[in-house]
């Protein structure tokens, strides 16, 4: 009998919500019976939209804030129900888990394992968790003090960060982020291309202002360069820009909107610039597509920055200035700098995280059945 696995996520921030998604797809390909689930949305919808408006507008136009209440989370004691706005979510899940009678749960959002946790002491029955832990390197308190069954994190580097903080070695897993199954049989651009044209993916913030002047920056660093900007659900507020920036190099912009085709984009363009949130910097680690990160969010991001950082595949460019002068370097003496970027990807090799992920969690829970 396939096992049933519930996967719950919440959406503040794409990566849990991408992670949750690609570990469906995997384990369905693998023959499970899965059910993917937001119990903040669904339990709480009014509140979760005010919170999740909140957050975005925190995330892009006042991140050092957002820091802030991101590291207060090591003074909070999650175990207990002290949180009002999260009780519906809480009561939800414990209908769903219920009603779909799951063999284990997979989490890819920090707080639902205090939930499991006092929902499993009412109930008398325990399953098991899986936490997807969508961080890396710099892991917050309210992902390592999680009561979890094992935790699947990113890379090495943050297996070794979870267990420094004093997390049992055998419960942590490196997956690897649970990237779409797709990656794993798309072929990336090579290391020798020609680079003519060079293209650059660019994935902007909702913020208007910061559109055309990065734009300019990466189409004047070099007349090899075709920009192709994804929009994404942010197209009603930025196309008359990107419009502007098309206009103004006719033949060398693609606008984009909303598009499930992310891992073949990634897959033919040369370039990634985009913000440090988990999913695209994994996306674009999968794809061996080096990046640029025009924005980081203090906190939670800073570790995906420094993974880039130290595989060798991407920086920090935070300014049109800096992501000029970049993007100039990448492209000089015959694009060694990017050569060398896409190499170092080679090496290091993560385009099936979900697969990986999928398989351990199958393996185990049910391992787990066969015992009780």
């Amino acid at each position: 009998m396939p096992s049933r696995l519930l996967i719950i996520t919440a959406a503040f921030g794409e990566g849990h919500n991408s992670a949750a998604r690609n570990l469906a797809l995997a384990l369905d390909s693998l023959g499970a019976t899965t059910r993917v689930a937001d119990p903040c949305l669904s339990g709480a919808p009014r509140s979760t939209r005010f919170l999740q408006w909140g957050y975005r507008l925190v995330t892009t136009y006042s991140p050092r804030l957002w820091a802030r209440l991101y590291r207060s989370a090591d003074r909070q004691d999650f175990s207990r129900s002290q949180m009002p706005l999260m009780r519906k979510p809480e009561v939800y899940l414990e209908h769903l888990i219920d009603e779909f009678q799951p063999d284990a749960v997979v989490t890819t959002y920090p707080l639902y394992p205090y939930f499991l946790e006092r929902i499993f002491a009412k109930s008398g029955r325990r399953l098991p968790v899986f936490t997807v832990v969508t961080d890396s390197i710099e892991i917050n308190a309210a992902w390592l003090k999680a009561p979890s069954d094992y935790f699947l994190v990113t890379d090495p580097a943050t297996r070794e960060t979870m267990i420094r903080a004093g997390l049992p070695t055998a419960s942590i897993i490196d997956t690897g982020f649970p990237v779409n199954p797709a990656f794993s049989k798309l072929q990336p651009v090579t290391a020798d291309d020609a680079c003519q044209p060079f293209r650059i993916l660019y994935f902007p913030t909702a913020n208007p202002k910061h559109l055309v002047p990065i734009g300019r920056a990466l189409l004047d660093a070099s007349s090899r360069v075709r920009l192709t900007l994804v929009l994404g659900r942010n197209v009603s507020l930025l196309f008359k820009f990107a419009k502007q920036l098309k206009s103004a190099y006719p033949g060398r912009v693609r606008i984009i909107g909303w598009t499930r085709k992310v891992p073949q984009l990634l897959n033919t363009h040369h370039l990634t610039v985009g913000k440090a949130g988990g999913a695209t910097v994994h996306e674009a680690i999968a794809a061996r597509c080096p990046m640029l990160i025009h924005h980081l969010v203090p906190g939670q991001e800073e570790g995906n920055l420094r993974l880039l950082e130290a595989i060798g595949a991407g920086s920090l460019a935070d300014t049109p200035a800096k992501i000029a002068s970049a993007t100039h370097d990448l492209l000089s003496d015959q694009a060694a700098s990017w050569r060398r970027m896409k190499q170092a990807l080679a090496r290091h090799g993560r385009n099936a995280g979900a697969l990986h992920a999928a398989q351990f969690i199958l393996s185990s829970s049910q391992s787990t059945i066969s015992s009780q």
